[in-house]
């Protein structure tokens, strides 16, 4: 069964139940996933972004598109309009394969994994994951690699708060850390 069908048959009634809301609409659900990667690398090696943006296109399924700085940082030697990265965005039934194949498959290959943190929410019911490495996915090629680059995961919900926002992802099946008392 696909997270689609299970969030409308299962997710969501138990969501109305556990939160008492009354509005249908109301109801939290994921609204966005965006995958985003940065390398400083890109400043002086233009071959850098095509690799990334081609990683980034097979873990997605989707063309990902290059990211421009959007100030002059002159520590950095940035100026803006460089291409400093590559971001995906994905809504609707590519974003919630890309969320089964998160927490079934890439999640659980990540070295030492006791879970993902809850203080990464940021108020509103938003969940920001840091990927240290892009081969915990399996769609890239050991062979191909030539640098490890961390990736950050961020996705967006309806979510009023973090508490909505936690049931929600708990209901998907996030396997967040179990809590130290």
């Amino acid at each position: 069964m696909s997270l689609i069908t299970q969030y409308q048959d299962n997710i969501a009634p138990s969501l109305q139940k556990e939160l008492g809301i009354t509005n249908v609409m109301a109801i939290p659900k994921l609204s966005k996933i965006t995958l985003n990667v940065g390398a400083k690398e890109a400043l002086t090696d233009k071959k850098v972004l095509d690799i990334i943006c081609e990683q980034l296109g097979q873990i997605a399924g989707q063309k990902a598109v290059v990211t421009k700085a959007k100030k002059s940082i002159a520590t950095f030697k940035l100026r803006a309009g460089d291409s400093v990265g590559a971001m995906v965005t994905l809504r609707g039934k590519r974003m919630y394969d890309f969320l089964e194949k998160l927490i079934s498959i890439a999640l659980p290959r990540v070295k030492d994994f006791r879970g993902i943190s809850l203080k990464a929410f940021d108020g509103h019911g938003n969940y920001s994951l840091g990927i240290r490495e892009q081969i915990v996915f399996v769609e890239i090629d050991h062979g191909k690699i030539d640098k490890i680059r961390p990736m950050q995961v961020v996705i967006t919900t309806t979510a009023r708060n973090d508490k909505e926002g936690r049931a929600l992802l708990t209901a998907f099946g996030m396997p967040f850390e179990k809590e130290q008392k």
